[in-house]
């Protein structure tokens, strides 16, 4: 079967300028600005620019009858349409384009954009949510928050633009919610989540029946011991545990 191209997927993309207005296609507007921004363009004139250099390319994947639209163009038509339905189609493409088979691990982490915080503008840091496949090194959605506090409610939105069927999701500590975990069953996939403080009868439940000795000292665990020291890993006295699960004995029932 083949794989829609990405024409085709920003042609469902709502055109909200008057028919009889219209000179450039939505779709090559929108062809062009993803291409530019891809390859570096910053702002309205880049993209223009990137657009008169790069015509032939453009024309045979778009029409381009009208040649390329000026920076203003851009911006102004960008600037209409529904950037949630824009987020929705963009993510459906890169699903299409990689293709997430079942048991891959999809990691779900947020991070402030550099250079996104404007104190004389009283302007927060912009947040970023993104879903990031392992097996193919691509990022497959992405969602903004302007505060990171707002990673709980926004988690949700990310994983709803997803097709997550059969995947096991990462996150960490703070994605450890019963709403989070509900939307990655309800879509059929696994998740593997960090607990610390922000839960705390959870993480003495955890300590209480698995004891890092006993997790540190079973066949086939792998123990590591680091520090954070001004950004950066370092050998440290901090230790953490990996083994399975059921193999370690609860102080309950016999068996985890």
């Amino acid at each position: 079967m083949k794989t829609p191209s990405l024409v085709e997927h920003l042609s469902v993309i709502k055109d909200f300028r008057q028919d009889w207005k219209i000179e450039h296609k939505l779709t090559d507007i929108l062809l062009l600005t993803i291409c530019a921004v891809i390859c570096g363009a910053e702002g309205w004139d880049e993209i223009e620019d990137f657009g008169e250099a790069k015509q032939d390319f453009l024309r045979s994947y778009g029409d381009f009858e009208a040649g390329i639209p000026s920076a203003d163009t851009i911006a102004r038509v960008v600037g209409m349409i529904n950037p949630k339905q824009f987020q929705r189609v963009f993510a459906d493409w890169m699903q299409d384009c990689h293709t997430v088979s079942a048991g891959e691990v999809i990691a779900i982490d947020g991070k402030t954009l550099r250079g996104s915080y404007d104190k004389s503008r009283k302007k927060g840091a912009t947040h970023m949510i993104s879903a990031f496949s392992a097996a193919n090194g691509v990022v497959l959605g992405q969602i903004k928050t302007e505060e990171k506090s707002n990673e709980i409610t926004a988690i949700p939105e990310l994983l709803k633009l997803l097709n997550l069927h059969g995947c096991l999701v990462t996150i960490d500590a703070m994605g450890c919610q019963k709403k989070i975990a509900l939307e990655i069953i309800n879509q059929g996939a696994d998740y593997l989540l960090a607990v610390k403080a922000n839960q705390p009868k959870l993480a003495d439940a955890f300590t209480a029946h698995f004891p890092m000795h006993k997790v540190a000292t079973y066949e086939g665990a792998r123990t590591v011991s680091r520090k954070k020291a001004k950004g950066a890993w370092k050998p440290g006295t901090t230790s953490s545990a990996t083994c399975r699960i059921a193999s370690l004995t609860s102080p309950t029932n016999g068996q985890a």
